[in-house]
């Protein structure tokens, strides 16, 4: 009797796989679908953490502005006519001084970079030795977190120089 079978090929009973399993396939497509959901996870947050440093180095520039504009009007800045709290939704009308037109300016810079909110505010106070602290209070809960040293999304930006 002659056996159809050769050596090395499979034997009458063994099962003989042409592919891949659709089991191994759905795992992989499982393994693949977390990891992408992770992925975009990971850039949500880092979108908006990138978009919260943006609004404290707005917040910088603003103080820094402010501060240039007192430079200038020094006199005015230790005599204390800058010394106020302007709020980004009511800015205060500009008129024929130059602390009145810097303030109303730095009041429009706040609302255009931070938001023209009741809850945007900037406060200026001088002493007549030429130091100024420089306050800026803004939302930050579009960030997604509270943010830095804030359990409510509002951030206390905090700037003291000498003129």
């Amino acid at each position: 009797m002659t056996s159809h079978y050769h050596a090395g090929s499979p034997g009458p009973h063994a099962q003989h796989q042409a592919g891949v399993g659709l089991i191994e396939v759905l795992v992989a497509v499982l393994v693949l679908s977390i990891g992408f959901l992770g992925i975009a996870a990971l850039q949500a947050h880092s979108l908006s953490i990138n978009n919260s440093a943006m609004a404290r180095s707005m917040a910088t520039v603003a103080s820094y502005s402010i501060l240039d504009a007192m430079r200038v009007d020094i006199a005015s800045a230790e005599g204390s006519a800058y010394n106020t709290t302007v709020t980004a939704n009511a800015c205060p009308a500009a008129s024929t001084t130059l602390a009145s037109v810097q303030l109303n300016l730095w009041c429009g810079q706040l609302a255009s970079t931070l938001g023209a909110a009741a809850s945007t505010t900037g406060t200026i106070n001088c002493g007549n030795t030429g130091v100024c602290t420089i306050t800026i209070v803004f939302d930050d809960s579009k960030s997604g977190a509270a943010g830095t040293g804030s359990t409510t999304g509002v951030q206390t930006f905090t700037t003291k120089a000498m003129l």
